[in-house]
């Protein structure tokens, strides 16, 4: 379903991304490990097409700060240079870390916000399915999400993707600052995303205890190259992931 291949991000004359090559399957759950600034939210901002947005507009600024080298292949097209907005239409959904929402509007509006390109139908459906997944923002859906805790406005993030109907839903360090409680339910939450909807899913995580159990396979990522693919079994076993992620 994706390929990236050789890819290359430079940010001026910094390499933040080095040679980095991955390959997602139909129906997977792939997981991108990493430490802080390894370069995870780089990729998937590229993968999402973010990046390229970014560098329209500082070509438009006459600047070239941003560089990209390399090959991404969505359904077997070349998306390498495809603006976000046709990705998101061939099925391409991020979930940025951090859970970046509409504070100021409620649960719902931020729902409906979501589904500005889906027919009422489409949204009906779409809105279901979110409070299936999470039945708690069903009894929040009147509450403005800035009053939500750090989980529920994970999973309206989360939600708000979900509404778009993605074929590919990349979650961007999605278990960034939550406690140990709403990592449980949304580790279940994503399984079941892959299980009820056949979604394909790749998830970037700092936090890789609660996510390589889950995960099909795993990308480990340092300095912006590859390091380690492997099985999340068999990365789960590797005492090196061990002593860098686990402190045993």
């Amino acid at each position: 379903m994706l390929k990236l291949k050789n890819l290359m991000i430079f940010f001026e004359n910094a390499l933040a991304v080095n040679d980095f090559s991955m390959e997602v399957n139909q129906g997977e759950i792939i997981g991108i490990i990493g430490s802080n600034s390894a370069g995870k939210t780089t990729l998937m901002n590229t993968i999402s097409g973010l990046l390229i947005e970014r560098q329209i507009q500082e070509k438009r600024r006459r600047g070239e700060r941003i560089t990209i080298h390399g090959e991404i292949f969505f359904q077997d097209e070349d998306i390498t240079f495809m603006e976000p907005s046709k990705r998101v239409k061939r099925g391409i959904v991020l979930s940025r870390e951090r859970h970046p929402i509409f504070r100021e509007s409620s649960v719902m509006e931020n729902l409906k916000i979501a589904s500005y390109l889906k027919k009422k139908s489409e949204f009906k459906k779409s809105l279901a399915d979110s409070f299936m997944l999470f039945p708690v923002l069903y009894d929040l859906k009147k509450r403005k999400a800035g009053f939500l805790s750090g989980g529920e406005q994970q999973m309206l993030a989360i939600s708000m993707a979900l509404i778009v109907q993605p074929k590919l839903l990349l979650l961007d360090e999605p278990l960034l600052g939550l406690s140990p409680h709403f990592q449980s339910v949304l580790v279940k939450a994503i399984v079941e995303l892959r299980k009820n909807f056949g979604l394909t899913i790749v998830i970037s995580e700092q936090f890789a205890r609660p996510v390589l159990p889950i995960i099909d396979r795993g990308y480990i990522i340092e300095n912006g190259m590859l390091t380690l693919t492997d099985t999340g079994e068999a990365l789960m076993n590797n005492p090196e992931i061990k002593t860098a992620y686990f402190g045993i």
